[in-house]
C-alpha cells in the first residue's frame, strides 16, 4: 500500500508541475481593446484582385436583348425539364483568366483583367458595351472564390466564399472557430499574389489585424491554426504512453511465452 501512495502522490505532483509550466493560451479575441468600449479603425480595401485561373462568370443585359446577345456567352445547353417535370435553368458559361491575365471577351476581344478587382472590371465592361448599347447593365462574379482553413478548427476544410468582403474572422467562423487547443496568437495565413507565395502570422488577441492587409481574405488564402503547448504536450505524452505500452505488452507476452516453456519443461 505504501509503494502505491508513493506512485499516486508522484504522478499527481508530475501532472501538477507540468501545468504549472505550460504556457496559457489566451482564449478572447482582442484582448488589448476589451476594455474600450467604442473606437474607431481604418478599413483596408477587401475586394480580391483578379489573377489566373480565377473563373469568372459574366453577363450584359439592357432593355434590349438584341443588342446585348453578342456580349454574352452560349449557353451550355436550353432549358429542359427532369424526370419531375420541372424546368431546369440553362448554365451560363464562365471566363477563366489566363497565365497571361487575360479573358477573350465577345466582340471586345482580348482584356487584361488580371490586377483589377471586379467592380473594376465591371465598370471597363460598362464603359466598353455602352458605346454600342444604351445602359447596358454589367454583372461580374468571381466564381472560384475558396479558401482553406486547417489546424486547430472545429471543421477544417475548403470554404466557398459567396461574397466580395469575407474576413479571417469570417473564415474562422465558417470553420467553427478555434478549438480551446487554438494558438491564438500566432495564425499562418499564405497567399498566392502577383506570382508569389507569401505567408504572415497574425496575432487573433490583437486589434491591429483588424487594419491588416491580410484581415480580409483573398481567393486561395490557406489558413492555418497552429496548436498550442498544450495540446503539443499531450499529444507528445500520448505518443510515449502509446510507445511504452507496446513495449510492456511486448514484454508481457514474451514472458508469458517464457513462462509457458518453463512450465512445460518443468512438467516433463
Amino acid at each position: 500500500m505504501n509503494h502505491i501512495k508513493l506512485l499516486v502522490s508522484a504522478v499527481i505532483f508530475g501532472v501538477v508541475m507540468t501545468s504549472c509550466g505550460t504556457s496559457k493560451t489566451v482564449l478572447p479575441y482582442f484582448t488589448d481593446i476589451s476594455t474600450v468600449k467604442e473606437g474607431t479603425l481604418p478599413m483596408e480595401s477587401y475586394l480580391a484582385k483578379l489573377q489566373p485561373d480565377d473563373e469568372l462568370f459574366i453577363s450584359v443585359t439592357s432593355g434590349e436583348p438584341e443588342a446585348t446577345a453578342v456580349y454574352n456567352l452560349p449557353v451550355n445547353n436550353p432549358a429542359t425539364k427532369n424526370m419531375l417535370g420541372q424546368y431546369i435553368s440553362p448554365t451560363s458559361q464562365t471566363y477563366v483568366v489566363d497565365s497571361k491575365g487575360d479573358i477573350n471577351f465577345p466582340e471586345l476581344g482580348k482584356i487584361h483583367v488580371a490586377g483589377m478587382d471586379v467592380e473594376q472590371l465591371q465598370a471597363e465592361l460598362t464603359n466598353r458595351i455602352s458605346r454600342d448599347v444604351n445602359d447596358p447593365l454589367v454583372r461580374v462574379e468571381l466564381v472560384n472564390f475558396n479558401v482553406n482553413v486547417a489546424g486547430e478548427v472545429a471543421k477544417p476544410g475548403t470554404v466557398a466564399v459567396k461574397r466580395n468582403r469575407f474576413s479571417i474572422l469570417d473564415a474562422l467562423s465558417a470553420a467553427g472557430d478555434l478549438t480551446p487547443y487554438g494558438e491564438r496568437s500566432n495564425v499562418l495565413i499564405i497567399r498566392e499574389e502577383n506570382g508569389e507565395r507569401k505567408y504572415a502570422h497574425v496575432d487573433l488577441n490583437s486589434s491591429a489585424l483588424l487594419t491588416s492587409p491580410y484581415y480580409y481574405v483573398k481567393q486561395n488564402d490557406y489558413i492555418y491554426v497552429e496548436p498550442n503547448n498544450v495540446r503539443q504536450s499531450n499529444s507528445k505524452y500520448n505518443q510515449d504512453n502509446a510507445f511504452k505500452l507496446s513495449v510492456v505488452s511486448t514484454v508481457v507476452s514474451a514472458a508469458s511465452v517464457i513462462a509457458s516453456l518453463v512450465i512445460a519443461l518443468t512438467v516433463k
